[in-house]
């Protein structure tokens, strides 16, 4: 009896602990459990796993670097919202077949799924979301493609920089023409992160956000 009763309060606890709010942005509650799922994802892209991770002060810091990007994901999904972005149940099933294809059994997917905590019909909403942050984002942070003299100047610049990183070759006006290629490359990723930044520092601008201490 005690037993299950202990059992009882440990799952009333792990319920209570899932629904405290960790962030508020623009009113709407961030939780506990929506952080413990993205931030495993957020470890996850950068090839780690959160049993690896030992050192507290670690742990503290990606956590809240996973929750400072939770809330940008939750700032972008407001303003597709605001704009009417709607992600078709086409466009949805589409991406749900390709990630269980890529498990390659329906089973795995299924079992994946529920250990990260979601049923199918939650995946698919949590994608719908992402897919329509993603597109206002893309929108938001278009960049002109900069002109040729824009490039020549950047590849002036950086010349020595861009030749390292480039094949080498004796013909001169080969290496130029590699160096421009390269700095156009360079150049448009450099523009399209400043965009991003710029997308993301104003949409916190306009926000009320609340972090729980």
């Amino acid at each position: 009896m005690r037993i299950l009763l202990l059992c009882l309060l440990l799952m009333v606890a792990k319920a209570s602990w899932a629904d405290v709010p960790v962030a508020r942005v623009n009113g709407v509650e961030i939780n506990a459990t929506r952080l413990e799922r993205y931030f495993t994802e957020y470890l996850e892209a950068q090839g780690r796993a959160v049993a690896s991770i030992r050192n507290p002060t670690l742990y503290k810091r990606l956590r809240d670097q996973a929750l400072d990007d939770l809330i940008d994901k939750e700032l972008l999904w407001q303003e597709a919202q605001r704009q009417g972005i709607a992600i078709s149940d086409e466009q949805v099933s589409g991406h749900l077949g390709e990630v269980e294809a890529a498990f390659g059994s329906p089973t795995v997917f299924e079992r994946r799924l529920a250990e990260a905590g979601f049923d199918r019909a939650e995946y698919a909403e949590y994608t719908r979301r992402e897919m329509a942050a993603q597109q206002v984002y893309a929108q938001l942070s278009a960049v002109d493609a900069p002109s040729q003299a824009h490039v020549e100047a950047f590849y002036e610049a950086n010349r020595q920089t861009l030749q390292g990183a480039q094949n080498q070759s004796d013909n001169t006006s080969v290496i130029r023409e590699q160096g421009l290629v390269l700095a156009r490359a360079t150049l448009t990723g450099q523009l399209q992160a400043q965009a991003r930044q710029a997308v993301r520092q104003r949409l916190r601008e306009s926000a009320k956000v609340e972090i729980a201490d």
